[in-house]
């Protein structure tokens, strides 16, 4: 495993870290970080078949566990692995999550439901079965919950903004309840990144991504993975109940979204939706 660019050897040696949607993306890239830094890692995910490579590519520090985030027993499942590997868990990273593209209008009440249950039952559910079960007891621990920028609105994406909003703000309120049991929870709001995912997008804007982030460019999966590791060190604890914002400046850009001349017909490109009609889950 190459050492980290930016982080000292061993700055996280033994602590240990769950990140959930760890299979691919920018949770992957979190993860190879973390491990890169000396913590010892727990990928979780819902296909065996992308957390094992993804495991084995990362290195010997990462091992992977299958549960559904969205279900409490998967929620514990995760929490118990972890705690039965290693006697405790310390960093909590809420990576995964899903939306698609639609606008306001068009969201179907299946969709909504979907999308909430992922990003925020699941993420207050994993939160949850941490501090209930390792860090509350253990009286330390950081839980990172990952949502989005722009905060000021993003058409087509009203459910997710809903949802992450949602999100902020259990943050704030667990970082302020857990404060007792030195348990400390970070909101860690993403901009638009070189991603796979990106591309699940239509092309008309996923091309166009990065002319609307004021840097003029997309974050790259290794910055996510630098601050991840930032907030899995002692200092992330003096973060708790923030929202820190990684995009480039997009959250202080006012113009449209998105441009006029990406629409179709004057109407918003829709996302495909898969099969099973659910939201895909980035990581």
């Amino acid at each position: 495993m190459r050492p980290s660019r930016v982080f000292a050897d061993g700055a996280l040696e033994g602590r240990v870290a769950l990140v959930t949607g760890g299979g691919t993306n920018l949770g992957k890239a979190a993860a190879a970080e973390l491990a890169r830094c000396g913590a010892a890692v727990v990928i979780a995910g819902r296909r065996e078949q992308v957390l094992g490579p993804a495991a084995e590519e990362i290195g010997d520090r990462c091992s992977y566990a299958v549960a559904d985030i969205r279900e409490r027993e998967g929620q514990r499942a995760l929490v118990g692995a972890v705690l039965e590997r290693y006697g405790r868990l310390d960093f909590l990273l809420n990576n995964a999550g899903g939306q698609y593209f639609v606008p306001a209008e068009a969201i179907a009440r299946k969709g909504w439901g979907a999308v909430q249950r992922l990003n925020v039952e699941g993420t207050l559910g994993m939160a949850q079965a941490a501090y209930e079960n390792a860090m509350g007891p253990a009286r330390c621990g950081t839980i990172v919950n990952v949502t989005v920028s722009p905060h000021h609105g993003f058409p087509a994406m009203a459910h997710s903004g809903a949802a992450r909003a949602a999100v902020e703000s259990l943050t704030r309120e667990l970082a302020e309840r857990w404060a007792a049991e030195r348990v400390s929870v970070i909101a860690l709001a993403l901009g638009r990144f070189a991603t796979e995912s990106l591309r699940k997008y239509p092309a008309e804007l996923w091309e166009r991504a990065a002319a609307s982030v004021p840097l003029q460019r997309l974050g790259t999966v290794e910055e996510y993975g630098w601050l991840v590791a930032l907030l899995a060190c002692p200092l992330g604890a003096a973060f708790s109940g923030s929202v820190l914002t990684l995009d480039g400046a997009l959250d202080n850009w006012t113009g449209p979204w998105p441009p006029a001349d990406l629409t179709r017909d004057g109407q918003v490109p829709t996302e495909a939706r898969s099969a099973g009609g659910r939201p895909s889950a980035p990581s």
